[in-house]
């Protein structure tokens, strides 16, 4: 029987992964998830790298799904004449809505955001570089706001700003993301990531422009802003998944908030069904080291913990120098945690909720069922993804199959938690269940997936072939199923 993980590995695609042979040896790492970062490329490298991605999960006979992540409206300075100056504490300092975004020098810089001016007052605390430089502002005269430095260095051309507590009016989708919005559903991205949502309106208007597009790619809402977190009902109800995006949220709330933010946000998005991916420099040493640091590896552990779907490699596998390497790191910390008895036996989806549909009863019978007998797998015939979604938010140690004959169910589901997607012939909607069933037996024997006198619960809907139709769960042993 082979050993699979049940958390799922997201990377991002760069520079030092696009090639198809670091590509081909990231999906034979255990990659689940491509991510296509829309900040950096245009829309032919996004479709290029759609395109190696599908050819390396076909030659390694593995569903990859792919999620494409919209820039958003990222506020940053302008350039400096000699590319970076240097501020000291103390240093009073200008951000100038009016300057040319090439003009900046030791006094001020521009800013591509104009309406920051409109966003601050006298005492409003701005970061800049992640964090790395700090000013308070003194006051805002036209368009220059002007402010004291409080923690100084170098700052160099076209680095992010924040506002800390966050309270920017910048909408989640610009121009540019809305154009890409369009690339990425002739695409056919499985995901589209959306950059600094402050509500579930925002997730909700993203929706509609992608719909429009005649598009189905499920929405992933990245928790970003200090807003996003005071909001962060209505966004779970809009989004098909969440990210927990550390970085420019640790900037807005501060860094000591975000693991609490974290644990509510693992807590709170079970009752939605909603999967959650744990982003930002999880192995973040890795882009320098080959091997990662006993703090990386407990990080990437506790989210394991804590029942993530997902969790994700952005610079490591994008520009590090061990792409492949830190895709191995998450593999067997993952494998090795999910080994441990302290990991949950039951629902992690409140039970005082009850279930919204028959087959999410269903999903939920079947996931009771597994902890009391000695069930080997589940077998979910889904034509949505929907029914191993649900059963996805319990954590068990029974690997669940969901056999669609749809590629876009099946690139859904590769983000779902111990769900792993097998393809199907799209006649079985056509035949009876009792047939359907020994043929995916079949299927799971000649795949080395089961043995003989297995036990294992299948769940599909009668009449087959139906979305939304999961309405029968039945108990199998493996041989005996084909003297029937």
């Amino acid at each position: 029987m082979t050993e699979f993980r049940r958390t799922k590995i997201v990377a991002t695609l760069g520079p030092a992964s696009e090639s198809p042979e670091v590509l081909d040896q990231l999906v034979k790492a255990g990659v689940n998830v491509v991510r296509l970062n829309f900040s950096h490329g245009t829309a032919d490298d996004h479709r290029n790298r759609a395109e190696m991605v599908r050819t390396a999960a076909k030659n390694n006979g593995v569903c990859v799904g792919i999620l494409a992540d919209m820039q958003g409206p990222k506020i940053r300075i302008g350039k400096y004449k000699n590319g970076k100056t240097t501020l000291t504490v103390g240093q009073k300092y200008i951000i100038d809505g009016a300057l040319d975004l090439n003009e900046g020098d030791d006094e001020r810089v521009g800013i591509t955001y104009k309406e920051l001016v409109g966003d601050v007052e006298p005492g409003a605390r701005l970061l800049l570089n992640d964090g790395l430089i700090v000013m308070d502002v003194d006051e805002v005269v036209g368009q220059e706001i002007r402010c004291t430095v409080v923690v100084g260095g170098v700052l160099s051309n076209n680095k992010g700003i924040n506002r800390a507590g966050g309270g920017l009016s910048a909408a989640a989708l610009t121009d540019k993301d809305k154009e890409d919005i369009k690339t990425a559903c002739a695409i056919g991205v499985d995901y589209i990531a959306i950059s600094f949502p402050r509500d579930g309106a925002d997730m909700a208007y993203a929706r509609s422009l992608v719909r429009a597009e005649g598009c189905n790619a499920g929405l992933v809402a990245k928790v970003e802003r200090a807003e996003a977190v005071e909001n962060l009902e209505s966004i779970l109800e809009e989004s098909d998944a969440v990210m927990v995006a550390r970085g420019d949220l640790g900037v807005e709330i501060g860094d000591a908030s975000v693991p609490p933010v974290q644990k509510r946000i693992m807590r709170e998005a079970p009752k939605h069904n909603t999967p959650v991916i744990v982003a930002t420099q999880m192995m973040e040493s890795m882009c320098e080291n080959p091997i990662p640091t006993r703090a990386e590896v407990n990080d990437v552990a506790n989210a394991v913990l804590d029942g993530t779907d997902a969790i994700m490699l952005s610079g490591e596998t994008a520009a590090g120098k061990y792409p492949v390497e830190a895709v191995k790191a998450m593999h067997r910390t993952c494998i090795e945690t999910e080994k441990q008895k302290v990991l949950p036996s039951s629902s992690t989806r409140d039970p005082r909720f009850p279930p919204h549909s028959v087959d999410e009863c269903i999903a939920r019978q079947a996931m009771e069922t597994s902890h009391m007998l000695p069930i080997t797998a589940i077998a979910s015939f889904t034509q949505s993804g929907n029914t191993v979604l649900y059963m996805s938010r319990h954590l068990t140690r029974v690997p669940i199959y969901a056999l669609t004959p749809l590629g876009s169910t099946a690139g859904r589901v590769t983000l779902f938690r111990n769900v792993i997607p097998k393809p199907v012939s799209s006649d079985y909607g056509e035949k009876d269940a009792p047939q359907a069933t020994r043929d995916i037996m079949a299927m799971m024997l000649h795949d080395e997936l089961v043995e003989n006198d297995d036990l294992v619960i299948v769940t599909l809907g009668t009449p087959m072939g139906k979305a939304g139709g999961t309405n029968t769960m039945k108990i199998v042993r493996v041989g005996e199923v084909f003297n029937n």
